[in-house]
């Protein structure tokens, strides 16, 4: 399945996410803005990561004076996925 994430806080604005629905897998992460090769990073660490272990590694992080960070917002949409199932 697919889902756009629309950012709060962050210089990226979508996050474009692909997961299975039945495991709760990330197949696939893109960013849209933001620092494209940290981005491209994360979304390459994530791969095939479930939905708990990314959110409990990305949780809380933040970037320098800002009250989140894009791997925070990528958790914060896994956690909204969740909710919506």
């Amino acid at each position: 399945m697919h889902y756009q994430y629309t950012t709060s806080g962050t210089c990226s604005r979508l996050i474009d996410i692909d997961y299975d629905p039945d495991t709760l897998t990330i197949i696939d992460v893109k960013f849209t803005g933001g620092c494209h090769g940290n981005l491209q990073g994360i979304g390459a660490l994530t791969r095939g990561m479930s939905f708990d272990e990314a959110i409990g590694r990305l949780r809380g992080i933040l970037c320098k004076t800002k009250t989140t960070s894009c791997p925070d917002q990528l958790a914060l949409a896994l956690e909204e996925i969740k909710a919506s199932l």
